[in-house]
């Protein structure tokens, strides 16, 4: 095939043209995202349960639920979390669920479930887990040199105003942006209409508060629309309400006693802000926040590019209004891809430096300097083919396969000069060159393919994820390879035919490069082969040393990553309100310092309707921090729990990772140690009273371990004398109206303002429970009133906060945060003390006994993929002996993966685990080539011992310049910051540490094993 091409340059040179001009139509169409587009495993159930109390809420609702969605089909774990009034259940399935049959199974089972729910629960909403639903940024809207605030800390009418105006205006204006799917928003105050009775002029008129509820209602009859025939005309007369303002209602007529009062003689009616169960903060100020969700398919790039040019305007138009940016994914996307891109670029260019440095001429790295644009041109095409995106995994991908793409060039035009320095016409030695090497490459391309077969069993989303990976080397392999024995050697036929310029300077370099590589080997393998106990010692030590280090290093699920913001989650255990929320968040990251650069606080409920995981109280609040420096951060969450502690000691405070798409797909918000503490049965009151026992034995026997105190949720019981209503006349449903009223609780009906709904409330003035209960009266049908006092009784009780469960049932979770020496201590005085109650039993979980599970897994895709490369290894060299002596490189290249791990301050994670796995593939193509050369020379007649001289000479430069242009290529990849970096840097570390130990094994100690078998057995293939 050779001959033929090199005859016919210009079909081969135009086929190639064409290909790379189909590749540079493909890179517009080649999407750029943050990560792969891949199905997150994962669907959330939101319940509103009114006024339902958690207890209540957990055995109605949630359990029932629960008992349903247990049945789905691939469902790996369910757990619901159960508060006041709202309940959050988690389903997670195993990765290759179809989430769109998963969906639609799960709205199944909740409608199935629906029959045996309270009549009045609204229907539970059904979210499925997007990376589409994450907020590309979120915009935060204050006024500028205004609080929204007066002195009485009640909120002003021009913030109102600007409520209103963002809701109605920016809201829709940005909505309008192609890009954007929608902007989910929190922080508005919507009004509501009072109407506060006169006690006093009710009791003189025997009048009552269903008086005036019902005559409110009388005036909210809506008819409908009626035809009516007028001559030869039909129209359509629609009788309706006549309430649409707050003057309509003061107008409404009531009579008594042969009188008539309008409402506003009875009542006081106002319009004002609706009762906040949520806030948003920005940098202290009252905002409002805006979530801007991607349209599905749309480039981000277009996008942000609409979203500059929409915010410039909208700065000009609304100049009292100050815009915002906060949690920018454009931002972070940027900075990994230009990062990575960065890489390539210098990985690329060190290694083409070290091609000059070795070749002897200037032609050789310019036929492998045209062969790697061309290559990776080319992979652009496959990558749009294969539908595969520019990310941070794919580009990762090509930094690792820039090294190896360059060695099959490197090879092939290496050994065409060997032969044309032997003599050989220079046709002949194009074919000859590349017709020798050809098996061995496509071995090599096959083994190191074959690395990432095994990565499928990788539980879990992460097996997928590296799809786009494996997928990216083995495009850039294959591309590469096919590159390289079709283009290169006609290109080099091409260049050699005239002695130009190019010529000249390449015997210049020539005479200045004049290094003997073949006698500086000769001279090492010699000093081997008479010191072989000690090289077998030393390679049995590295060996050893990969086993030590393996058990020293630590272990996780995925690199630790530079981080300069967070999300605080602050549960401050006592029942306070928003208002009170707001002012302890004020006046405590008032004193953050210099460290903390801006900050967002959502405080209590939010009205975010893409929020899968709210299920915040309005005494519970999250921050945004973001500081200057990693550094910074630290020390602003130090001083953040300081303060918690000493001022409010009862608060609960949790850090997590700000949503990005990279946490949605790792997301691992397991405490390192999780002990599930669950009651054998059902135990009554008595059971909170038991379980914080319990707890202050734990915390008493395990004084050295973080342990969190229990999330209280105070609670005050109103319980009405049965009998004693009976006997005055007062029913249940009147105390229920008048206690509602009386807490601004009574929503009359809803008036339609400006496509809003504004709610009609028939109440009083915002009093303390105490001023409730004495002085709120009931009507009773003889026009006797009562004080509601006379007939409740008030008690103080307490139950969990938030009630958790899982597939076994209802537990309580304690979270220890601990390393894994200490692991075994506490799992240790846990269960004993537990033991110690048969009301209880216990289960654990966290994030290391995940850890330990994914490394047990890993270390079978490890075997897998040795057990893969001997098969292939056992196919090439028709012997089942030659793939273990080639293989035994892999244990001995562990020992500098392991080392450069260790003093590079990393440990056994995911991404390092890949990086041993790849080592493995690539390592061994060295001895591959070498192995190969060895015995074509046995077969051409050459003596055991010359074989091994001539194969190291021969095979030295390419295999000190693939190695070399491998791990240079992988340099940038560690001064490179930003999340593409930091995490790709545990991979490129084990692979640079593995190749470093790997090149000199396959230099001299694979040759050195190889004639331990071949002399005693007269051994040639």
């Amino acid at each position: 095939m050779v001959n033929f091409l090199i005859h016919r340059p210009i079909a081969v040179l135009m086929t190639a043209l064409g290909v790379v001009i189909l590749g540079l139509l493909a890179m517009g169409y080649v999407p750029i995202s943050l990560m792969p587009d891949i199905d997150v495993p994962e669907i959330t159930i939101q319940v509103d349960g009114g006024n339902m109390s958690a207890r209540e809420l957990e055995g109605a609702v949630v359990k029932p639920l629960r008992s349903h969605l247990v049945q789905l089909h691939g469902l790996e774990d369910v757990k619901s979390e159960t508060s006041n009034g709202r309940a959050l259940i988690k389903i997670k399935f195993v990765h290759g669920t179809p989430m769109g049959y998963a969906f639609v199974e799960v709205n199944e089972k909740v409608d199935r479930a629906m029959a045996g729910l309270p009549r009045d629960l609204e229907r539970p909403r059904v979210i499925r887990a997007s990376a589409t639903d994450i907020p590309v940024f979120y915009l935060n809207l204050t006024l500028k040199d205004k609080e929204g605030i007066d002195s009485n800390g009640q909120i002003t009418q021009e913030f109102l105003d600007f409520n209103r105006f963002a809701n109605k205006v920016v809201r829709k204006r940005i909505e309008q942006i192609p890009e954007v799917a929608m902007v989910d928003i929190s922080g508005l105050i919507h009004p509501q209409i009072i109407v506060v009775p006169d006690e006093h002029k009710l009791i003189a008129l025997g009048l009552g508060l269903g008086d005036l509820e019902s005559a409110i209602k009388k005036e909210d009859l809506e008819i409908g629309s009626i035809l009516v025939k007028d001559s030869q005309y039909q129209y359509n007369l629609r009788l309706g309400s006549t309430l649409s303002n707050i003057s309509d209602l003061g107008n409404i007529h009531i009579r008594k006693d042969d009188r008539i009062f309008q409402l506003k003689d009875l009542a006081v009616i106002k319009e004002l802000p609706q009762k906040r169960k949520g806030a948003v903060l920005h940098n202290g100020k009252e905002a409002v926040t805006m979530a801007i969700i991607k349209q599905d398919g749309a480039r981000m790039e277009n996008l942000k590019k609409a979203l500059d040019k929409s915010m410039g305007s909208m700065e000009k138009d609304y100049p009292e209004i100050d815009f915002s940016i906060v949690r920018d994914q454009t931002r972070l996307l940027d900075h990994a891809i230009v990062s990575l891109g960065q890489s390539l670029f210098w990985g690329t260019l060190l290694a083409f430096l070290i091609m000059f440095l070795f070749l002897r001429d200037v032609k050789s790295p310019l036929l492998i300097g045209i062969g790697i644009p061309i290559s990776m041109v080319v992979c652009l095409l496959f990558f749009h083919l294969f539908h595969i995106s520019v990310n941070i995994i794919s580009l990762s991908g090509l930094i690792l396969g820039i090294g190896l793409m360059i060695d099959n060039s490197i090879i092939v035009i290496d050994n065409i000069a060997q032969y044309r320095e032997m003599g050989h016409t220079l046709p002949l030695a194009c074919v000859k060159g590349v017709n020798e090497v050809f098996r061995p490459l496509l071995s090599s391309v096959l083994t190191t393919c074959a690395v990432f077969i095994p990565l499928i069993f990788l539980s879990g989303i992460t097996g997928a994820l590296f799809y786009d990976q494996a997928m990216a080397i083995t495009i850039g392999l294959c591309v590469s390879l096919l590159v390289s024995i079709t283009l290169l050697p006609v290109l080099y036929r091409l260049i050699h035919l005239k002695k130009g310029r190019l010529y000249r300077m390449g015997r210049s370099l020539e005479k200045w490069n004049r290094i003997d590589y073949g006698t500086r080997y000769e001279k090492g393998f010699r000093g081997v082969m008479k010191k072989q106990v000690m090289a077998f010692t030393v390679f049995g030590i590295l060996a050893l040393l990969s086993a030590v280090l393996f058990m020293i290093l630590p272990k996780e699920q995925m690199p630790k990553l530079t981080n300069t913001e967070t999300l605080a989650t602050i549960d401050w255990n006592e029942p306070i309100n928003v208002e009170e929320g707001k002012r302890r968040i004020v006046h405590m990251l008032g004193s953050m310092g210099d460290n903390l650069k801006e900050y967002n606080a959502l405080v209590g409920q939010q009205q975010f309707l893409l929020d899968r995981n709210t299920n915040a109280q309005s005494s519970q609040s999250t921050l945004y921090l973001h500081a200057g420096m990693e550094n910074g951060l630290e020390a602003i969450k130090r001083s953040l729990t300081n303060q918690l502690q000493k001022d409010y000691s009862m608060a609960i405070v949790n850090f997590e990772n700000v949503d990005n798409l990279f946490t949605l797909i790792f997301s691992d918000d397991l405490a390192p140690l999780t002990a599930k503490i669950r009651s054998v049965e059902n135990i009554g009151s008595s059971q909170n009273g038991r379980l914080e026992k319990l707890i202050h034995e734990l915390q008493e026997n395990l004084p050295h371990t973080s342990m969190q105190p229990i999330a209280w949720e105070d609670q005050i019981a109103l319980s009405a004398d049965p009998e004693k209503m009976i006997v005055y006349g007062v029913s249940k449903n009147l105390m229920d109206n008048a206690l509602k009223s009386a807490f601004n609780e009574k929503e009359v009906l809803s008036l339609v303002e400006n496509q809003d709904f504004v709610p009609v409330i028939l109440g009083g003035r915002e009093k303390t429970i105490q001023e409730v209960l004495q002085e709120t009266t009931v009507k009773t049908n003889d026009s006797t009133y009562y004080n509601v006092n006379d007939f409740l009784t008030k008690a103080h009780t307490k139950d969990l906060r938030t009630i958790t469960a899982g597939k076994e049932g209802e537990y309580y979770p304690v979270d220890f945060f601990i390393n894994r020496r200490q692991e075994k201590e506490v799992v240790g005085i846990t269960k004993s003390i537990v033991g110690q109650n048969r009301d209880y039993d216990v289960s654990f979980g966290g994030s290391l006994i995940n850890n330990r599970k994914l490394v047990g897994e890993l270390a079978v895709v490890l075997a897998i993929t040795l057990l893969l490369l001997y098969f292939i290894l056992a196919s090439q060299f028709e012997s089942l002996v030659l793939p273990f002596i080639i293989l035994m490189e892999v244990p001995v290249a562990m020992a500098g993966a392991f080392f450069f791990l260790l003093i590079f301050g990393m440990g056994i994670n995911l991404m390092s685990m890949i990086g041993i796995v790849v080592m493995s593939g690539i390592i061994i193509n060295d001895s591959i080539l070498k192995m190969d050369t060895i015995l074509q020379l046995q077969r051409q007649g050459h003596s055991l011992l010359r074989a091994l001289i001539v194969a190291g000479q021969r095979r030295l430069k390419p295999i000190l310049m693939t190695s070399l242009t491998t791990i240079l290529a992988l340099v940038p990849v560690l001064l490179t910051g930003g999340l593409g970096g930091e995490l790709q840097a545990p991979l490129a570390v084990a692979l640079i540490g593995g190749m470093l130990i790997g090149t000199l094994v396959s230099l001299y100690f694979i040759p050195l094993c190889y004639y331990q078998l071949a002399k005693k057995k007269n051994y040639v293939v």
